[in-house]
């Protein structure tokens, strides 16, 4: 007899080629058959994630949604072990981390490359990602699908974060909400350049906040929440950082869940019959990612997405097997411990 199902959004942050962790992830989950997907929230690579996805789903339900998962990271391989940022992992397999990130002459290199503009580099505004974006998601299949999208970007002009819904999905919208500004050039749409939706909400949760979608958020996040040690050299200090900016806002959303169960729970606020504040589920990257560099993030060889893919799969057994109960009856993040 197969369980009933339970519904779930899921909330996918952004990575870059991390988002093959994730890819992980979601394969176990969805060979393991138990969640119905009612609607997804997602930025960066978690949006390309989101978008394969529904793709899949709409196609063959959890079996599709695996395959479409497996197709969208081959077309990043580009499926002959070419990388689309470029011919990078097998000379970077050769060196430890340690001496790429203490060596002055990479740490010149990425000062170098921090400082040149995509406009300047990169006139023409090629973008590999594009040819991948249009060959894994059917676009037609997501404007259609009854699962709710939420894809952000950051609207350079405005400074502020908007959030795109089914019927505005398009390669463009995709390609915004991973536009990292020192790579790639800004993405125009009805006149307004965007940037990687991740500065501003990676990923936005607020649009899981309505009444007619699942209390059960399963958050999905690559950057390490927390460290034990203190950065030293200047490359590990550059890679905390990038970590602390692209999971601000994604806290800054738990720390409101929390104080508003706590205001909640001491009476202090009064709990509406028809909403009341979501059941926040996570399946941490900490111990998966950690020891990976932020120049890891542009790695798309096969094997190393394979073995974020692997790891994936691990972490999401872990977590079917500890926290998998809980959903439907309460949070098994204790935010209130952590963000409070």
């Amino acid at each position: 007899m197969v369980a009933k199902r339970k519904s779930v959004c899921l909330a996918l942050q952004g990575g870059g080629s991390h988002g093959a962790f994730q890819w992980g992830v979601l394969d176990r989950l969805f060979e393991d058959d138990r969640i119905e997907v009612k609607a997804v929230t997602a930025a960066s690579a978690g949006a390309m994630n989101a978008t394969a996805l529904v793709t899949g789903l709409e196609r063959n339900g959890a079996a599709g949604a695996r395959e479409a998962l497996d197709f969208l990271w081959q077309e990043v391989n580009q499926s002959g072990g070419r990388n689309v940022f470029g011919q990078s992992g097998a000379w970077l397999k050769s060196l430890t981390p340690q001496w790429m990130t203490e060596n002055p002459v990479w740490q010149a290199s990425q000062t170098l490359a921090m400082s040149m503009s995509p406009y300047s580099f990169n006139p023409l505004n090629l973008n590999p990602l594009k040819r991948v974006i249009e060959a894994a998601v059917d676009f037609e299949a997501v404007k259609a699908s009854k699962i709710r999208i939420h894809i952000s970007a950051t609207a350079v002009r405005a400074g502020q974060s908007r959030i795109f819904g089914n019927d505005e999905m398009s390669a463009d919208v995709l390609l915004a909400s991973a536009c990292l500004p020192h790579l790639f050039q800004a993405v125009e749409i009805d006149g307004e350049p965007y940037w990687d939706g991740g500065y501003l909400a990676n990923p936005a949760l607020w649009p899981l906040f309505a009444k007619d979608v699942p209390d059960d958020i399963i958050l999905l996040p690559l950057n390490p929440l927390f460290r034990d040690d203190t950065p030293k050299q200047s490359a590990d200090i550059m890679d905390r950082l990038n970590e602390i900016l692209f999971n601000a806002p994604l806290i800054a959303e738990l720390r409101t869940i929390a104080m508003t169960q706590r205001l909640i729970d001491e009476g202090k606020l009064l709990r509406a019959e028809t909403w009341q504040p979501p059941k926040i589920h996570a399946i941490l990257a900490d111990n998966w990612l950690g020891q990976l560099s932020l120049a890891s993030k542009t790695d798309t060889e096969w094997s190393f997405l394979s073995s974020l893919k692997s790891l994936g799969r691990e972490a999401a057994s872990q977590w079917i097997d500890a926290s998998f109960d809980d959903v439907g009856k309460r949070t098994s993040v204790n935010l209130q411990d952590v963000f409070l």
